[in-house]
């Protein structure tokens, strides 16, 4: 298997090398759910899409956590590979697996019996109900299969290999286009068909990966990374707690994030229709722009946490400097896409009765324009938080996402009475600027403290 030593050599390099497969993949994995939401859209009309726009934070709520916890996890078996300890990998692997088949369970059923009454308490409208209720049952069901392959994923990139993930992701979303086509057109299933086609696709990206480092080697290239039959890879307790300390946190941060979208879904629910469907266009363009700062997150956690387990303090503020130009950079060029081609995007989306879809249009570029003003600070949220969490702590971070929860929500409530139903744009904003102000603190107090031990 391949993998990527991320303790020698030019770190702006090395970010780049290990972002871009994953911003490729990303890609892919947007590009599907632009596909979903069109062909959603085009065969099923606004009612349909405006029942995925409904259901987009709920996702985001329970998968957030999935990923938020592989991601802790990971964070662990990184820093075991920067620091070559075998051993450690090992167990840090073994725990995560058996960590992530006890919470893929426990989810799966919580998910079940929460999301109607979730719904309900966010005001979501009658005509979108059923709709919605139906394709938020089929994902959560699938949460095991979401599990299996964020951790495979997490694994992956622990070690360097960005490339395996992307491969798995390309591959999904291709199949995940064809199926989006054949059960929603074809077999006429509606929006479980558009459900079954991303559950379907996932199971062959987690397959994928599976088989990819079923054979493979670790450090020594001797042994298979999943091999259970090992002394070293029974769950240790000791690991089992380390990887508990990071990755709760990070998961509980996601859903954080979740309940700030949640409460401005409910207030968003509020306006009606035309709007909801706007806000949901707009949110698939902002989704796919925001593809390539989760990638420099993902790169910049791996790096830190090899360099942490190396004790390269050095080269830690190094990368972190090289990711934050290279992110500024590349949010500067997604800033001038939003203005120049939001309205053309827009308008995959927003089809049916032409007053409706001019009014949804106009009230989708104008987020789009709030977003693109300060993008540069998504990206360099991305950056430090992922920084922090690679050097071991995820609670810092996680008090950055309740400031942005404070700022999201109290922008979403307050605002529109003073200056209309626009007002709710601002509030992402704001959550950014919170988060950045918290999380450059914490970048340094915790590397001065690091220093220190």
């Amino acid at each position: 298997m391949q993998t990527r030593d991320m303790t020698s050599g030019p770190p702006a390099r090395l970010i780049l090398q290990f972002a871009l497969p994953l911003m490729l993949g990303n890609v892919f994995q947007q590009f599907y759910t632009f596909v979903d939401t069109m062909v959603v859209g085009q065969a099923l009309g606004v009612g349909a899409l405006v029942a995925l726009g409904a259901s987009e934070w709920l996702i985001f709520l329970m998968f957030g956590l999935v990923q938020g916890v592989v991601q802790g996890f990971s964070v662990v078996i990184a820093q075991r590979f920067g620091a070559n300890d075998e051993e450690g990998m090992k167990k840090a692997v073994s725990g995560a697996m058996f960590l992530s088949l006890g919470m893929a369970a426990a989810f799966t059923v919580l998910g079940q019996l929460m999301l109607r009454p979730v719904l309900v308490l966010l005001h979501t409208p009658e005509e979108i109900m059923g709709l919605s209720l139906d394709y938020l049952r089929i994902l959560y069901g699938s949460l095991p299969v979401a599990f299996a392959y964020n951790l495979l994923a997490a694994i992956l990139r622990a070690v360097g290999n960005s490339k395996t993930p992307l491969q798995a992701m390309t591959i999904s979303s291709f199949c995940n286009i064809v199926l989006d086509i054949l059960f929603v057109f074809g077999f006429h299933l509606g929006i479980p068909g558009a459900a079954f086609a991303t559950v379907l696709s996932q199971v062959l990206a987690a397959l994928f990966c599976f088989i990819k480092l079923q054979g493979s080697g670790l450090l020594s290239g001797e042994q298979s990374l999943l091999s259970l039959k090992q002394e070293t890879c029974r769950p240790d307790r000791t690991m089992l707690k380390e990887q508990l300390k990071l990755g709760l946190p990070m998961g509980l941060q996601n859903m954080i994030t979740a309940l700030g979208g949640l409460i401005v879904q409910s207030v968003i629910n509020g306006f009606g229709v035309v709007f909801i469907a706007g806000y949901t266009a707009a949110n698939k363009l902002y989704g796919l722009l925001e593809i390539a700062a989760s990638s420099y997150g993902y790169a910049m956690s791996t790096y830190a946490g090899q360099n942490l387990g190396a004790a390269r303090f050095d080269r830690i503020g190094r990368g972190l400097k090289a990711a934050g130009i290279i992110g500024t950079a590349t949010a500067l060029i997604m800033s001038a896409v939003m203005i120049l081609f939001g309205r053309p995007v827009l308008g995959c989306f927003l089809t049916g009765d032409g007053a409706a879809a001019e009014a949804a249009m106009e009230i989708g570029y104008h987020f789009l324009q709030v977003l693109a003003l300060f993008f540069p600070l998504l990206y360099i949220l991305y950056i430090i938080r992922s920084c922090i969490q690679g050097l071991g702590n995820s609670v810092l971070p996680m008090v950055s996402s309740i400031a942005q929860l404070v700022m999201r929500t109290g922008c979403a409530l307050l605002l529109p009475p003073l200056i209309g139903q626009s007002g709710v744009f601002y509030g992402e904003v704001c959550a950014w600027i919170g988060a950045d102000l918290i999380l450059a603190c914490s970048y340094f107090y915790w590397m001065e403290r690091l220093r220190r031990l």
